[in-house]
């Protein structure tokens, strides 16, 4: 194995799991997300070659799984209705509580508009505002603004 396909598969096994999230967030169905992967990863390998290191791996990942993801999802943007789309949970088992709730949150958040995704999945990432401001390109300040924001849609779209 070369040393370039070494560092790169490396890489990859340490941000592995917020590709995964970022795929859940814009596909519903497994096969699509296995497919949203690859594409990533394969985008991310054929950039590799050129990341600099003039800022962090992380970021740099984000941002291309983040174009990759929305740039797919525009291709298969069908027009959704909230109301509609989010999934009856009341008939679930009480016996897992914790998944239900989260498969509820990210059925909401589905419902999000791209730049809303983007920016709630960098949160869930647990990143600073100034970690997320750095990866959209967006100031600071107004990402703590767009969070909020979106954290009272999510609240009201969690209520009804």
């Amino acid at each position: 194995m070369e040393p370039l396909e070494k560092d790169f598969l490396e890489i990859l096994s340490q941000y592995n799991a917020m590709l995964h999230k970022i795929c859940r967030l814009y596909r519903d169905h497994a096969e699509d997300r296995e497919d949203l992967f690859q594409e990533i990863v394969f985008q991310l390998w054929k950039s590799y070659p050129d990341y600099k290191g003039d800022s962090k791996v992380s970021t740099w990942m984000y941002r291309i799984a983040l174009n990759t993801a929305l740039a797919s999802f525009r291709k298969k943007t069908t027009t959704i209705n909230y109301r509609t789309q989010l999934p009856d949970f009341a008939e679930e088992s009480p016996s897992d509580e914790a998944a239900i709730r989260q498969e509820r949150l990210f059925a909401v958040v589905k419902v999000l508009n791209d730049s809303e995704k983007a920016l709630i999945a960098l949160y869930f990432e647990e990143l600073s505002y100034q970690q997320i401001a750095e990866i959209t390109g967006i100031n600071e300040n107004y990402v703590g603004v767009k969070l909020n924001r979106i954290k009272t849609k999510i609240k009201t779209l969690l209520n009804k």
